[in-house]
């Protein structure tokens, strides 16, 4: 373990900067000694005498005039009294730190305009200035900054000349690790087939992508400042064919790709919901064998339709499920909190945490997760100063999770769709909460009201799931196998309230936000279901014996 001691000098009682800079140090493994303020040199050069560290970081903040004559007498110390062997560095301002590099002492200097990803690399002993030094893969990137969570955001403009130029700006700016790159409708559904594209709708939701060439000029459009890597929603057609085109033109980061949805659930896509299951389970497999992570963004989309939670955490645990059936390797697990807009805090991350006990609990040695945390889109207001706030809000209920990566959903986004600066700006926001989060802070996991719902959670998940396996005993993997699937829709057992009337599902839950929770809820009693009276029910009027329930 190496040792980093410091102080300020002179007369310089600004000790901030010193403080966060040996907070991040400890966190990378180091031992760290903060020695003093305003320290004289003879006292710096008596501590290293007795410390002997193998970096001394020296801060100066005042009037660089000062400054000179007091390095200068460092330096001379240096020499006289052998401690050449020691790595000096420096933290300051812009022209205190142009005084350090003149004198030749210091193997790094801080100008106090620094991002927390070039300090960490600095600590893990990479400096991040050439293209090499930035990972080119996403196990890599995270590897390089855990606990430090890398940075995803979307982008899609309506020209590809706009979004190119966009691309551009973000990658130069160094504050994202991840574009993810947000086609339009037609380009998801129609990308092989633009005879069928309705071109009114061209640029509407995302970039007009039209060709190979388009994903390889934004693809190139990143190869700059830190070089951030690229993904890009996996379409709602043509799924395969479409991740081919993904993995050989931006050299996609990983997959996104549903188990249920862009089918009749959701009018997304042209497919049955059993064929979708279908071929949603190719499409991981296809990612699995190319050892290419996956995203199965499933959970949430049965919480934007007002689920209750119980849902939510179950199909988290049947996306990472079958993600490990098909040969996936390396999970994301995307949890977007604040959905629905108005969960409370302690409720929303009691539901995160249930959802975490299940998927990790699938890991072994072929089978890793990464945490994946966001803000709910309907939780922004249009008020633009107001939407910061949420931002700032959300991340840091996020970092509670500990995430390896951080979904950035831009401020604005209930204004008008994100442009660079709006990007630039609110991942400059994120990556102030995350500086201050590894300051320390409370943690909010252990609190008993959080961990008593998420035990009730985990236990109605395992009954929603036991209520599918019921569907066919006789399928050797039920939570896999898509006809079972697909009838856990058709009998109710997952539905959602926005379900009714649309033939393809039952359309018979309801649910009712209570002290923040979202519940299954009988409209006719007024009464809050627990979900093993609801399952009961399900199973009761379809006929189907359960084990567990016995309700025939």
């Amino acid at each position: 373990m190496k040792k980093i001691i410091a102080a300020t000098i002179g007369n310089c009682v600004h000790v901030a900067g010193t403080m966060n800079f040996l907070n991040l140090a400890e966190k990378e493994g180091y031992e760290t000694d903060f020695i003093g303020i305003a320290l004289p040199i003879d006292t710096i050069i008596e501590k290293i005498k007795d410390l002997k560290p193998d970096v001394v970081g020296l801060s100066y903040r005042l009037t660089p005039e000062p400054l000179e004559e007091i390095l200068d007498e460092l330096k001379g110390k240096i020499e006289e009294e052998n401690v050449s062997n020691i790595t000096w560095i420096f933290g300051g301002t812009e022209p205190t730190a142009k005084v350090a590099e003149k004198t030749g002492i210091f193997t790094k200097i801080f100008y106090g305009t620094e991002d927390i990803d070039e300090v960490i690399g600095y600590l893990k002993g990479k400096d991040y200035i050439e293209e090499e030094y930035y990972p080119r893969d996403l196990i890599s990137r995270i590897d390089s900054k855990y606990p430090y969570p890398i940075l995803r955001h979307h982008l899609g403009l309506p020209t590809i000349e706009d979004t190119v130029e966009a691309i551009e700006k973000v990658a130069e700016a160094k504050v994202l690790d991840v574009i993810s790159i947000a086609p339009d409708q037609n380009a998801q559904e129609h990308f092989f087939e633009i005879d069928k594209m309705d071109h009114r709708l061209d640029g509407a939701g995302g970039v007009p992508i039209r060709s190979e060439e388009d994903f390889r000029k934004l693809y190139n459009a990143a190869q700059r400042g830190n070089y951030p890597l690229l993904r890009c929603y996996s379409g709602t057609k043509n799924l395969i064919p479409f991740a081919k085109v993904l993995k050989s033109t931006i050299h996609n980061a990983w997959c996104a790709v549903p188990l249920y949805w862009y089918s009749d659930l959701d009018k997304r896509g042209p497919r049955h919901v059993l064929d979708a299951i279908i071929e949603n389970q190719q499409v991981m497999k296809w990612h699995g064998d190319r050892n290419i992570p996956v995203e199965v963004n499933e959970s949430h989309h049965w919480s934007l339709r007002d689920a209750h939670d119980a849902i939510g955490v179950a199909t988290a645990y049947l996306a990472a499920y079958n993600a490990k059936k098909m040969g996936v390797k390396n999970y994301i697990a995307q949890f977007m909190f604040n959905v629905p807009a108005f969960m409370a805090p302690q409720m929303d991350l009691a539901k995160m945490l249930a959802k975490i006990e299940l998927i990790e609990s699938l890991e072994d040695k072929d089978f890793k997760v990464y945490r994946q945390a966001r803000a709910g889109l309907a939780s922004f207001p249009a008020d633009l100063n107001q939407a910061k706030g949420q931002l700032a809000s959300s991340a840091y209920l996020s970092m509670a999770i500990k995430p390896h990566i951080y979904h950035v959903v831009g401020y604005c986004e209930a204004h008008h769709a994100a442009n660079a600066e709006d990007i630039i700006e609110s991942c400059k926001i994120v990556r102030g909460v995350v500086r201050n989060e590894f300051l320390g802070t409370v943690d909010m996991t252990k609190d008993l009201v959080v961990q008593k719902r998420k035990e009730e959670l985990i236990e109605d998940a395992y009954i929603i799931l036991d209520a599918i396996k019921s569907l066919d005993y006789n399928s050797k993997d039920p939570l896999s196998d898509p006809k079972v699937l697909a009838k856990a829709v058709e009998v109710g057992i997952l539905d959602t309230p926005h379900f009714r009337g649309n033939p393809a599902a039952k359309g018979e839950l309801s649910t009712r936000l209570i002290n923040g929770a979202l519940y299954p809820y009988d409209n006719i009693e007024r009464r809050v279901l627990s979900e093993e009276e609801r399952i009961g029910r399900i199973l009761y009027n379809n006929r189907i014996y359960d084990k567990k329930t016995a309700v025939i």
